[in-house]
């Protein structure tokens, strides 16, 4: 498996697994401009891990995630290839800190409870 990442300090935000349809736009690896239909695999208040993503990306590279009326420019930060049918899973960073990126509360179960 080919995996590329850029050195960053350890997760600082949890996590919550969500799939999502979203449409993302971009420059691949080779520099062909592309969109197209990809699902999240988790979320959290500043990034997302994409999967079913069929082109190779490059770290730092910008992208756009369009989720129902909302458009976010994130910032790639790693990517996974998963198999040789040449899926991969990418890591992305919002280059703006929105409370709620996604129109959902990112509250973790944990939270929640621990707020009730």
């Amino acid at each position: 498996m080919l995996e590329i990442s850029v050195k960053t300090d350890r997760r600082r935000q949890d996590r919550v697994p969500a799939v999502l349809p979203v449409r993302v736009k971009g420059t691949d690896a080779s520099g062909a401009v592309f969109e197209e239909l990809a699902h999240t695999l988790d979320l959290a208040p500043s990034g997302v891990r994409l999967g079913a993503i069929r082109r190779e990306l490059k770290v730092l590279d910008t992208l756009t995630v369009l989720y129902r009326q909302r458009r976010v420019n994130f910032k790639v930060i790693w990517t996974k290839l998963l198999d040789v049918s040449g899926e991969y899973q990418v890591g992305l960073q919002a280059f703006s800190q929105e409370r709620e990126l996604w129109g959902l509360s990112l509250l973790t179960s944990s939270a929640a409870s621990g707020a009730a």
